[in-house]
């Protein structure tokens, strides 16, 4: 079994973190220098869609405010505090550059459950008085349909949309949904568990024209593909700040000014962030929030071709020596990064084990520890024994040629040892129908 230290370029110089070939400020504790150094071996990491690594540039970024920098960014009566304001409001500049957005459009928040939880049950609640009926798909995060959901207990009328087979919205079916009293639209931009983008542009002007909100779960698609909230007539946006190569707990949400989207807060407190989201704004958080979105708009294109690429490398050899493989989700109109492979005759849990030196996902991370199918691959209509055979694999901006060749290899060499193992595949050799085959019950 061969074990790949990750991440792979990894390593420390006199004590200071170095990362493919460059040398960045930020010192580890002894400890860390000591397991870098000696005992991480690790299995290699190609599950980008449940979290990115902290990119180093942006730890560099965050370490003053952890250590020197540690004022509240709300106390502005002496220096710490105006400090760490001046950071914080560098850091909205950022993120709001990233989409095209004014920074006082922007709301830091603890990620894109908090935001989707505020924009979902935020806008809905402040208009119950007009509009209570909200439109979403199947196919949208937990957290979508679990704060839609707690507004139906509420009252509220929430249309949840089919998927086409590829797994977009049909706009024509969106279009009919909408009635006099619905509030507001919510559709992510790219799916976490089948990377298919949905047709944004057109949704935000379906909305507009019906005097709609429209709300975008794009934690999946901040910093990974060009997004403009103006032109693409989105009202109110989350963002993620560990999807985008940024620290963990720490998010943000746009909501638009003008025409302005009213928001009713879902917590009380000191009326931080324009009184829409009350709590002590974490300073080195949301330093690097801004430090990954500015990386990201810089580096964007470039790491958009180099993930494409090696998309298309993964799935051109795993077709090429593998029968019986299905792509879930539109081949096309789809991120790269994101490839959700079913491999018929073989169970995903099983294939998982398999390849234990390679950390891979049979599906969301929120969702992955159910034995149950995944909704969203029920909802694009997979049949149930492809939908357990599923595999998530996430090309991200660290991925390597070599883990990609790795992984392949071993999913190849475990996939055939699997179906030898298993009678149906044994049948559909003999050239059987499973099909036609009535199966006793027992």
């Amino acid at each position: 079994m061969m074990l790949i230290l990750r991440p792979t370029a990894l390593w420390v110089s006199k004590g200071r973190v170095v990362f493919q070939g460059r040398r960045f400020s930020g010192a580890l504790p002894q400890q860390d220098k000591d397991h870098v150094g000696e005992s991480s071996l690790r299995p290699l990491y190609m599950d980008v869609q449940a979290t990115t690594p902290l990119d180093p540039r942006v730890l560099d970024s965050m370490l003053p405010y952890l250590v020197h920098y540690y004022g509240n960014p709300h106390s502005r009566t002496h220096a710490y505090g105006w400090e760490s304001e001046t950071a914080m409001e560098k850091a909205r500049q950022q993120v709001a550059s990233l989409i095209g957005a004014d920074p006082r459009e922007i709301i830091f928040t603890s990620g894109a459950t908090e935001s989707n939880n505020i924009a979902i049950k935020g806008v809905g609640r402040f208009y119950k008085s007009r509009k209570k009926h909200i439109i979403t798909t199947q196919t949208e995060h937990k957290c979508v349909l679990d704060s839609c959901r707690a507004l139906e207990a509420e009252g509220f009328r929430v249309t949840y949309l089919p998927v086409k087979k590829n797994g977009l919205i049909d706009i024509k079916e969106l279009k009919n949904a909408i009635e006099p009293d619905t509030s507001l639209v919510s559709i992510m931009t790219v799916n976490n568990e089948i990377g298919v983008k949905q047709p944004i542009s057109d949704i935000g002007d379906i909305c507009s024209s019906n005097k709609v909100f429209f709300h975008t779960d794009a934690a999946q698609a901040v910093g990974k593909i060009p997004l403009d909230v103006s032109d693409m007539k989105i009202d109110l946006m989350s963002i993620s700040g560990h999807k985008i190569y940024g620290p963990k707990g720490v998010g943000a949400i746009y909501v638009r000014r003008r025409p302005r989207v009213r928001v009713e807060p879902i917590q009380s407190g000191g009326g931080q962030e324009r009184g829409l989201r009350s709590g002590t704004v974490p300073t080195p958080l949301v330093v690097g929030l801004g430090a990954a979105c500015e990386l990201a708009q810089q580096e964007m294109e470039y790491d958009h071709k180099r993930i494409s690429l090696l998309a298309d490398r993964l799935i051109t050899k795993i077709i090429s020596e593998i029968p019986d493989v299905v792509m879930n989700g539109d081949p096309m109109d789809r991120y790269p990064g994101c490839i959700n492979l079913s491999f018929a005759y073989v169970e995903g849990e099983s294939l998982l084990m398999a390849l234990k030196d390679v950390a891979l996902s049979s599906g969301s991370a929120c969702t992955s520890a159910s034995l149950e199918p995944s909704y969203v691959l029920r909802a694009i209509g997979t049949d149930e024994d492809l939908a357990h055979s599923s595999i998530r694999f996430g090309i991200g901006r660290f991925t390597t040629e070599e883990e990609v060749d790795y992984t392949v290899n071993k999913c190849i060499q475990h996939v055939k040892r699997l179906r030898e193992m298993s009678p149906l595949w044994e049948m559909v050799q003999d050239g059987i129908d499973l099909k036609s085959i009535k199966w006793t019950q027992h």
